[in-house]
């Protein structure tokens, strides 16, 4: 033998690499990860652990004794879900100290979700609005863009050249071929010919004169054409037969009288007959029914799904046989049951709720349904009877059974029986307490809180009691409700609370109703919460629900928390303002004048209710008492001063307005003053009091535009423009200023000094609506119209949020038929505009559609009661379109515009600060308005 050893003994060679060679390298073999270890075996593991228990002095373990281990993967799940304690806990015992932990937990939880919520979504918002401003959609970089395709005409589409037609070859070769002509063949045109001819003559073997073999050889030509226009005319006929309700069709014999005006609601309640349903489907749904209740003949809806597909084919003989036979292969199913009575009449259907019952004797809808078809008083009593010896437990038989008593007595019997048997039910023991005397209900009300204290609707049914008997004040009921509640953990949230008392309001327990307020209003809500805000919100939601008692409640538990809150008094006066009375506003605003004595704004509404109501030395009192707590109030200076104009007292408003500026001289006294002189014409006082109040306030805007308004209403126009060009150097940011001066020179004819005036304008108060909208406006008037377009569309890049441009440019600057769709746009651009809204309701009104137009006037007033423009608007349009019914409705109008007193709109500001129409109410300036609008 030789030395050397055979191939596999062999040792590799230097830098060897098993499976280079085919490509086969990157895996990882045993001896790469070392040598591999036996653990320590089941027996080793039982005596450590054993070990182990022993020095710790517990019992040992028995994770690897007799009992059979569990699947690896089920410990695995079960110990990476830490909210699962099935082991961990396994033994532990769920008290009611834990479910008042888990209570609190959840209570903190919701409290720091609920805290600051307003803030954080108010924040949200306004990062989401900045994101999608800096990150606008492609739609709206571009929307521009597409509006200016609106303008391109026809010739400029078509002479938009193709993809790869731009050289004069092609174009040369695509003419040509246009320009080509193709010779029709004689054939064509004679058969077109003879399309539409017919021979009617016949030969005497039966073929036809003209024509091939194959089109016929009976002597015939079948003319589809004229059967179509006699069957539409005959169809036509039946319909306005059917339509005038004119009797029955001769065809056939079948009737065809139908009400045109009911036929289409019925449909809903038509049942289906077997001719109008695809006898096909039937067959096929039949065999795919009949598989399943032979499968499974148990399955009850099977067997109901089968009997209803032969009902619906008309076969009612048949869908009662298989039902009966669900019945008998499913006698405890409820379902079976009821529809087999369900399809037979009276008689069978009560031997079959005999059967029924003696299957299912606890099942309280087949009870329910045998009672139903008995006709006697004293039978449906005898079936309840029998059900309720059977179903003792079932509140649903026994409310049905009281119903049945005609005399309260033996109703009070059956409900004192029934809170026996069932004392937890809450609906029992109110029945039971509303049919007896208020002594015998307070009783029967106390036991029923002693059989369940964990309910709300006893407690509340006790304050309602007491309020009845005349105790709502002796007896504080919902403070021992919440107390008990609380002490149960039944407490409701605050805004069920709310709830139950506007059903208390709706029924008429207004007691009731402040009483649950009153004790539960703070609940869960401590000092840090935004408790103001969130009441006013509660009170403004009960109120839009017209629920104005709980609102009022609201604010009287508010105020008794926050007394010296002026904005929560304001929103209580303008409550009662709107749904109280004169006598509970006045008390209301002393109590908070009294709260707030350095509040001008609630001395002034005192006094204006008090004078509305006549009552002058009232309200002449309340601004005295007004000027001791406030002393140099202008406020109050100019109510006073207006209380004595308003009742023509002249001189001593003068002196008033002498006084003030002497003692509290601010530019609005100088301005009220000068406006109460142009209103009784003193031209030149006026003009003295505007230089003297221009040299101590050479700032203010509104005396320069009343100096220039008093030159220009005296025809002195260079010194009306000397006036606005003084005013705007010394006020560059009063945008009211510059349109004056811009309208002036109009006015003049001077158009160029015009858009000279709005283009610095707009260099001064940049990112302007109303300058922009003034300089389209003066472009129009003038007929510039491409400008007024050019400048529409720069407004629109500067200020796309504006209604009022989007207004301009949809009511001036777009066609009829595009306006549609163009205040689609802005809406969706602009979002809620009153201005915006009006146009769109002016854009249905012109189309008729009367609806939409109040709909969306109203929409407009929603969003803004102050523009006086919207209620002018709607006003004209009720009183074009509104009928002798809807008188109620225009006066409806005038009655919320003067109590929301509008002061905004450009119609609205030109009429009512007009010096003629000074003392003229709201109502004479709404008419005033109208006659206005264009």
């Amino acid at each position: 033998m030789s030395g050397r050893k055979d191939f596999l003994s062999q040792a590799a060679p230097e830098n060897y690499v098993a499976g280079l060679g085919r490509g086969a390298t990157g895996f990882t073999t045993r001896s790469d990860l070392g040598p591999a270890r036996e653990g320590p075996s089941e027996e080793q593991i039982k005596e450590a652990l054993a070990k182990r228990a022993a020095q710790l002095g517990a019992a040992p373990p028995t994770a690897y004794g007799a009992p059979e281990k569990k699947d690896d993967d089920e410990d695995d799940d079960r110990y990476q879900d830490p909210e699962n304690e099935v082991g961990l806990f396994a033994n532990g015992q769920y008290d009611r100290d834990d479910d008042e932990a888990d209570r609190i937990y959840q209570e903190i939880d919701e409290k720091m979700d609920r805290r600051r919520k307003i803030r954080r979504e108010a924040r949200e918002q306004k990062e989401r609005d900045e994101y999608e401003r800096n990150n606008p959609k492609i739609q709206q970089q571009f929307a521009d863009l597409k509006r200016a395709l609106g303008s391109v005409t026809d010739e400029d589409w078509a002479s938009i050249p193709e993809v790869g037609d731009l050289t004069g070859k092609n174009r040369r070769t695509k003419q040509q071929l246009r320009q080509r002509f193709y010779a029709v063949p004689d054939s064509v045109i004679a058969g077109a010919r003879d399309s539409t001819q017919f021979e009617t003559s016949v030969t005497e073997d039966g073929a036809q004169t003209n024509g091939s073999a194959d089109e016929g050889t009976d002597g015939t030509m079948t003319d589809f054409a004229t059967i179509g226009k006699a069957r539409d005319k005959v169809l036509q006929v039946r319909l306005d037969q059917a339509a005038q309700g004119s009797g029955t069709d001769s065809v056939a014999g079948s009737a065809t009288n139908i009400d045109p005006k009911g036929y289409l609601t019925s449909l809903t309640k038509s049942e289906v007959k077997a001719g109008e349903v695809e006898v096909g489907d039937i067959k096929r749904v039949r065999v795919l029914l009949e598989s399943v209740i032979k499968t499974n003949p148990k399955h009850a809806p099977g067997w109901i799904a089968a009997a209803r597909l032969e009902e619906v084919a008309g076969k009612i003989v048949a869908a009662r046989n298989v039902i009966a036979r669900g019945c008998e292969y499913c006698p405890k199913s409820e379902d079976a049951w009821l529809e087999n009575i369900r399809m037979n009449d009276n008689h069978n259907a009560k031997i079959i709720a005999a059967n029924a019952i003696k299957n299912n004797d606890h099942s309280v809808r087949l009870w329910i349904e045998a009672m139903k078809l008995e006709n006697e008083s004293r039978a449906k009593k005898r079936v309840l009877r029998h059900a309720l010896d059977n179903i003792p437990q079932s509140v649903v038989l026994w409310k049905e059974a009281v119903n049945l008593e005609e005399d309260s007595a033996d109703a009070r019997l059956l409900l004192a029986k029934a809170t026996e048997i069932i004392p937890l039910s809450v609906e029992l023991w109110l029945a039971l307490a509303r049919l007896e005397t208020p002594d015998n209900a307070q009783v029967i009300l106390n036991k029923a809180r002693k059989a369940v204290p964990t309910s709300h609707e006893i407690w509340i049914a006790a304050a309602r009691l007491q309020e009845q008997m005349g105790n709502a004040g002796k007896v504080n009921v919902m403070k021992r409700a919440v107390q008990s509640l609380a002490r149960e953990s039944a407490m409701l949230k605050r805004e069920e609370w709310i709830t139950e008392a506007e059903k208390c309001e709706e029924e008429g327990a207004i007691l009731t109703c402040g009483s649950i307020i009153r004790e539960t209003l703070g609940w869960g809500l401590d000092e840090d919460d935004d408790r103001k805000e969130i009441w006013m919100e509660d009170a403004r939601g009960s109120i839009g629900r017209g629920k104005y008692e709980t609102a009022r409640a609201m604010y009287a538990y508010a105020l008794r928390v926050f007394v010296n809150k002026k904005s929560l008094w304001l929103a209580a006066a303008d409550l009662e303002k709107n749904h109280g009375t004169k006598e509970a506003l006045w008390q209301l605003l002393e109590k908070a004048v009294e709260a707030c004595p350095q509040s001008e704004v609630l001395w002034m509404q005192l006094a204006k209710e008090k004078w509305q109501a006549g009552e002058l030395d009232d309200a002449r009192r309340v601004l005295g008492k007004a000027f001791n707590q406030n002393p140099n109030n202008e406020d109050i200076w100019l109510s006073a001063v207006k209380l004595e104009a308003d009742n023509n007292q002249t001189e001593q408003a003068r002196e008033l307005l002498q006084t003030a500026r002497r003692e509290a001289g601010t530019d609005r006294v100088w301005i009220k003053s000068v406006a109460f002189e142009r209103q009784l014409g003193n031209v030149e006082a006026a003009l003295d009091l505007v230089n003297q109040g221009l040299q101590t306030y050479p700032k203010a805007d509104k005396l320069w535009m009343m100096k220039g308004q008093i030159y220009e209403a005296e025809n002195k126009l260079p010194q009306a423009r000397e006036a606005y060009s003084t005013g705007t150097r010394a006020c560059p940011k009063s945008v009211p200023l510059w349109l004056l001066a811009s309208r002036l020179e109009e006015k003049a004819g001077v158009v160029v000094k015009a858009r000279s005036v709005l283009d610095r304008a707009r260099l001064a108060v940049q990112k302007n609506a109303q300058l922009w909208t003034e300089s389209v406006r003066v472009e129009r008037r003038a007929g510039n119209t491409s400008q007024a377009k050019v400048l529409m569309a720069k407004a629109l890049q500067e200020v796309p949020n504006s209604g009022l441009l989007w207004s301009e440019s949809i009511w001036h600057q777009e066609a009829r038929t595009q306006r549609k769709p163009r205040s689609l746009e802005a809406i969706k651009k602009v979002d809620n505009d009153p201005i915006l809204f009006n146009t769109v309701a002016r854009i249905f009104w012109g189309e008729r559609r009367l609806e939409k137009s109040s709909s969306w006037f109203e929409k407009a007033i929603l969003l803004d009661s102050d523009l006086g423009d919207t209620w002018a608007w709607y006003y004209k349009f009720l009183l074009q379109h509104g009928t002798d019914s809807s008188q109620e409705k225009r006066e409806d109008v005038i009655a919320k515009c003067i109590l929301s007193e509008p002061k905004h709109g450009e119609f609205w500001q030109g009429v009512a600060k007009d010096p003629i129409n000074a003392s003229k109410g709201t109502e004479e300036i709404l008419k005033l308005v109208i006659n206005k609008l264009v």
